[in-house]
């Protein structure tokens, strides 16, 4: 009870100071003008759910967990026509981005989790499915959720020790676990996890993410321009996706010392002043100019949701934030099966870094590429990436199933 309150308290705080703290700019300023824009939001959202028969609900914190979260959503709606699909995001990385996702039929941002926060939104959506996707077990909503009687569900769920659900003081969030009809699991030692507090309502499925790489790998259609960088020479190429300044920092020298290969960058945020510094330093071109590219071997991603198609030209894949705050999307180049390398920095928390590690395909660099490129085989990283991928797909099918009740 007493975390209850205390937690509640932190909530209702939080929404006080969030105004003040939009001040700020940029994804906070997001942040709070989609929480001010709630109430709004809340009455179109019970308008809308009073068109539909049925609704499911699917809630991404931000666009990783989208994309892990996109394959059930589109099958499912390719299988339940009469579904109305309400799709939430509590961070601006992925509502920004994703607000205009033509299969959805109602995207918003999730409220601060404060009791009558969670309480109105929920009584508007009225979902008949709540899907939750890998992390954010908002108590409030959750319990909400739970008493509005819809089946609530979570997919591509990982867990680790430290979390407070496994703590000896944790009672608190282990209810919230409770509350959950079905989690599908990435591994066992999630599974494991779950046995340990008595929850016994699970399945290893893996990660849905698997499915979604594999996918967008067979449909890869070519990014326009890409082919007149590379040239007729077949050069060896190295894209760095979502990469921070620490990755540059790596990356930098690399460029320097390598004028044969073809580099193409992508940074995590796309701002305009950062890529003029980079250009300055490393010389190279803007993609958004690429009708009159005049030759080089470097070029700059300042447009969205390229990166997962660009890995397809790679002959190595550098994926940012392993240097700084835990490294980005590995499975959208192991599709392709090139070698992947990424910062030493939390990599830990992500059982696919873990995985490809042990089989030679990814490899953490602390500061210098040089060493770990030059002695690859890369028909045998190949073969590894590609198997490792066939082996997890799969996840899909078994969300489906159960949502099927088969």
């Amino acid at each position: 009870m007493l975390l209850k309150t205390v937690y509640n308290i932190l909530m209702k705080g939080v929404a006080a100071l969030l105004p003040l703290a939009g001040r700020l700019g940029g994804k906070v300023r997001l942040l709070a003008e989609g929480q001010k824009s709630l109430p709004e939001t809340v009455q179109a959202l019970a308008g809308w759910r009073s068109a539909q028969k049925k609704v499911i609900w699917f809630h991404c914190a931000s666009l990783g967990e989208f994309e892990q979260g996109r394959p059930v959503l589109e099958a499912f709606r390719e299988k339940n026509p009469d579904f109305g699909i309400l799709l939430t995001f509590f961070s601006p990385s992925g509502y920004e981005v994703r607000k205009n996702y033509s299969l959805a039929d109602f995207i918003c941002y999730l409220p601060l989790d404060t009791p009558q926060g969670a309480r109105s939104f929920v009584q508007a959506a009225r979902p008949d499915i709540a899907v939750w996707v890998k992390y954010e077990f908002w108590p409030n909503m959750i319990r909400e959720i739970k008493q509005s009687g819809a089946r609530l569900i979570g997919i591509s769920i990982i867990f680790r020790q430290n979390q407070a659900f496994f703590r000896p003081w944790g009672g608190f969030f282990r209810k919230i676990l409770h509350r959950f009809d079905f989690l599908f699991v990435q591994n066992e030692a999630s599974a494991r996890l779950l046995e340990g507090i008595g929850y016994k309502k699970w399945e290893v499925a893996g990660d849905t993410r698997f499915d979604r790489v594999l996918a967008t790998a067979n449909d890869a259609a070519e990014v326009p321009g890409i082919q007149d960088f590379l040239g007729q020479d077949k050069p060896r190429v190295l894209v760095a996706g979502s990469v921070w300044p620490e990755d540059m920092d790596v990356l930098r020298p690399f460029i320097a010392a390598h004028p044969e290969m073809k580099f193409i960058v992508a940074p995590h945020d796309i701002k305009p002043e950062q890529i003029e510094g980079w250009l300055g330093e490393t010389g190279g071109w803007r993609y958004s100019e690429i009708a009159d590219f005049p030759g080089g071997n470097v070029l700059y991603i300042d447009s969205i949701g390229l990166l997962s198609r660009l890995y397809r030209y790679a002959t190595y894949a550098l994926v940012g934030g392993g240097y700084r705050t835990g490294l980005h999307n590995i499975l959208e180049p192991a599709v392709f099966g090139v070698p992947i390398f990424f910062g030493p920095r939390k990599y830990q928390k992500f059982q696919e870094a873990v995985d490809l590690l042990e089989l030679g395909v990814a490899h953490s660099v602390e500061a210098d590429l040089e060493p770990v490129l030059s002695d690859l085989d890369l028909d045998a990283v190949r073969e590894k990436a590609k198997a490792y991928v066939a082996r997890n797909t799969g996840a899909t099918v078994k969300i489906l199933r159960y949502l099927a009740g088969e």
